[in-house]
């Protein structure tokens, strides 16, 4: 293959960014479709529509916490991930007022927790409690360090995702007793994929990460917890949501949930079995590291840094050749800033591609990329004189 011509052969998608959105289920495509003939109208309303919306949104929720094994009364559908993870940590944090206002979370949580916590400080003050806790090179956080700063004086509430967005590492949430002190676990990037963790307070999700659609953001808050809306009040919802809830959105996004619960077994074999050929092939490339648990990892998805290069460069050029993969810091690739995550773990920040695989990545396409990706990167060092 010469990676100077043309983009791969039609009906190859070479799509490798899954970790940003994946491509909408089938399941969910056939039953958006179906609902918005009767999951349209007002769900708050008396008259039949109204009640057929009502049905269709019962449905939803119980759909969700049949597959993550939760309660139905513990589910609620907000308008993306971000707000979820928003709701779910400030309304934690606005329950225990009294005990202060510091949040204590990992050094590598995604920015919408970093906001969050910023947002109960909107003066910039600096607070004896919360603020992040450091990683080790793979991204995981220390339990006893993380144990001791939710514990220390004015903290309300501690945040640990389940699994790192940008590198994959899963995180020791299971491991943590916080002893009344509320937690929250940003789970966007592993809801489906893996099981939930059993040590949570309130939990996050977001619809397009499994193949729902976008838009849609689920927000979990256990059974008796003490959570309270951090947001203006909204007579048309329940206490957990806000505004006209998208029917037809959410039920298809509990029908994408249910079928990638069911099918998680075998494509997450098959997923790890193409990264571990991704990590090994790219680890061979010259002045390239591998980021991340090799082992302890979500199953779909990789980063890994050139030296010399940079991200964007890198990303364009592959674009060319028809493979889609980001690059920069996952929740802030628009601005092109280094990565927060590996910062923290204290790996190379610039020339980093991370590779997500979607439910229909085929070993072709990987095998196509390996084949392109060492001549793009000779050909772009080339280029730069390094």
């Amino acid at each position: 293959m010469t990676t100077t011509g043309s983009a791969p052969p039609p009906g190859v998608s070479g799509y490798l960014d899954a970790a940003s959105a994946e491509p909408l289920h089938p399941a969910a495509r056939e039953v958006l479709l179906a609902a918005y003939d009767s999951g349209y109208a007002d769900p708050r309303r008396l008259h039949l529509p109204g009640r057929n919306a009502r049905l269709l949104l019962d449905n939803a929720r119980e759909a969700v916490a049949e597959a993550l094994g939760v309660r139905r009364d513990e589910v609620s559908f907000v308008g993306s991930g971000t707000h979820a993870v928003h709701l779910g940590l400030l309304g934690l944090a606005r329950a225990r007022e009294r005990a202060g206002q510091g949040v204590v979370y990992s050094a590598v949580e995604h920015q919408s927790v970093h906001h969050a916590a910023r947002w109960l400080d909107p003066a910039g003050d600096a607070t004896p409690a919360g603020g992040p806790v450091g990683v080790d090179t793979l991204g995981r956080v220390d339990v006893d360090a993380f144990r001791a700063a939710a514990h220390a004086g004015g903290v309300a509430v501690a945040a640990l995702q389940s699994a790192n967005h940008e590198v994959g590492t899963v995180q020791p949430v299971d491991e943590l007793d916080l002893s009344g002190v509320p937690l929250f676990v940003d789970a966007c990037a592993s809801m489906g994929r893996t099981a939930l963790p059993g040590r949570w307070t309130a939990v996050a999700g977001s619809a397009h990460k499994w193949g729902g659609p976008a838009g849609v953001g689920v927000l979990l808050v256990r059974a008796g917890a003490r959570w309270v809306n951090p947001f203006p009040a909204d007579d048309r919802s329940d206490d957990r949501s806000t505004g006209f809830e998208n029917v037809p959105a959410a039920l298809a996004a509990a029908a994408a949930l249910q079928a990638v619960v069911a099918e998680r077994a075998e494509v997450g074999a098959r997923q790890r079995e193409l990264i571990d050929l991704v990590r090994a092939r790219v680890a061979a490339i010259p002045d390239v590291d591998v980021v991340g648990d090799p082992e302890d990892r979500l199953p779909h998805l990789v980063t890994f840094s050139v030296l010399y290069l940079a991200g964007d460069a890198l990303v364009t050029e592959l674009d060319r050749l028809g493979f889609g993969l980001a690059s920069g810091s996952a929740c802030t690739a628009s601005t092109l800033e280094p990565s927060h995550v590996l910062a923290a773990m204290g790996a190379l920040t610039h020339g980093n591609l991370r590779l997500s695989l979607t439910r229909d990545t085929t070993r072709d396409e990987i095998a196509r990329l390996l084949e392109a990706l060492p001549e793009v990167i000779d050909r772009l060092r080339a280029e730069t004189g390094t």
